[in-house]
């Protein structure tokens, strides 16, 4: 019916910090009374989707938009183990101290979280249950944050085996499906202001100084930089490469009605505290394949 606003189905990406980007699209969608009624998100994907799908988005976007660099240094948890550089425990109990925990299956609003079953690789949706285990599962990069074990299954990010998660929508009844790609063509992005947050200079000595130094030169974008890229950024980077052959490939299977697409130079997996940016990007995005989808 012409006019009548339309019940949509919400893929949201994985991109580490380019994920922020997911509240910009999500806003744009709320400009035009386009309805969204279920939401599938991996890693970053699943952080926004399931704290929209409990309503509380806006109290997300407060504290995510004051965040500095120094801010996002000290949510980073050393984990001391083998298994990973962070806990990925601090920003757990963060959000969960700001959203409050909710039973994945009492949202207003359908949510799947996807995680990887690393022992059985393969991917696992997470539509019941702990909202913030779910989400935790689904953000847990190897290497990077510690695994969680759900169900007795050991679980990393569902970005290994599918960043752009449209399976979890394939049977709803809904009249639209976006999918949002935080892995798009490079675009030569640039950030609009420099950051001058830096780490206290205080602690000038010990690990900890040590600690807050290496932390704090993870969120440096090192694009232009001619020194080859360290360990933590050539992790991170392969993960990009992987996660934007297999979301190519997954667009070419599912082929979602509109795809939302972020560039993948737009802002380096760490750097979080230019969360206002990334969400004015995916709004500007959004706005644009809206329009030339007629929407």
């Amino acid at each position: 019916m012409p006019g009548r606003p339309k019940n949509v189905s919400l893929v949201l990406g994985s991109g580490g910090a380019r994920g922020h980007a997911h509240i910009g699209v999500i806003r744009a969608l709320e400009q035009r009374d386009l309805k969204v009624r279920s939401i599938a998100g991996t890693s970053m994907g699943a952080v926004i989707g399931g704290i929209y799908a409990a309503g509380k988005l806006d109290t997300y976007v407060r504290w995510a938009m004051q965040l500095r660099k120094s801010d996002v240094v000290r949510l980073l948890d050393f984990s001391f183990t083998r298994t990973s550089l962070f806990k990925g425990e601090r920003i757990i109990d963060v959000l969960k101290d700001l959203i409050g925990d909710r039973r994945i299956e009492d949202l207003p609003v359908a949510f799947t979280a996807v995680a990887t079953a690393i022992e059985e690789q393969r991917e696992v949706w997470l539509n019941k249950g702990s909202l913030f285990t779910a989400i935790k599962a689904s953000i847990a990069v190897p290497g990077v944050f510690s695994p969680v074990i759900v169900d007795d299954r050991l679980l990393v990010d569902g970005g290994l085996i599918n960043p752009i998660p449209m399976a979890p929508t394939l049977n709803d009844a809904n009249d639209i499906t976006i999918a949002v790609n935080l892995a798009g063509t490079t675009e030569h992005y640039r950030p609009q202001a420099k950051e001058t947050d830096d780490m206290p200079a205080k602690e000038d000595e010990g690990y900890r100084a040590a600690i807050g130094r290496f932390v704090s030169g993870l969120l440096e974008t090192n694009s232009d930089s001619d020194q080859p890229p360290g360990a933590m950024d050539l992790l991170t980077k392969s993960f990009d490469v992987m996660q934007g052959s297999i979301s190519r490939l997954k667009l070419a299977a599912y082929a979602p009605d509109i795809v939302i697409d972020v560039p993948r130079d737009a802002c380096s997996f760490f750097e979080f505290h230019r969360a206002e940016e990334m969400a004015a990007l995916g709004f500007r995005k959004a706005v644009a394949a809206l329009e030339n989808a007629e929407l």
